[in-house]
């Protein structure tokens, strides 16, 4: 499945999007590498999410979306940052969804 950044549309396309690229960097499987997610809080309310994949041979791919400014900024296996991406549509996440 592809995803251009102007079609995501909710949390599970966000997720799907951030799954891909992360797994793309190391040329993962997709099907073989599950993708865990951690919520952010700032002074006690969402502020975005933590996205991680743990590769073979101890990589770690990670990724977070900062809800307020609508940016994904994406982590190599040497924890530099390689990418940021602005969506362009805004994303509503529940208080229970992202918990």
């Amino acid at each position: 499945m592809s995803f251009s950044v102007e079609n995501i549309q909710s949390l599970n396309e966000l997720r799907l999007f951030i799954h891909k690229t992360l797994c793309e960097k190391e040329n993962l499987l997709e099907e073989q590498f599950s993708m865990s997610e951690m919520s952010l809080i700032r002074r006690g309310r969402s502020c975005g999410l933590q996205f991680s994949i743990n590769g073979p041979r101890s990589v770690r791919l990670g990724a977070i979306w900062a809800s307020d400014s609508n940016m994904v900024y994406f982590y190599d296996a040497r924890g530099e940052r390689y990418a940021k991406v602005h969506l362009p549509n805004r994303i509503f996440v529940a208080e229970e969804e992202a918990a």
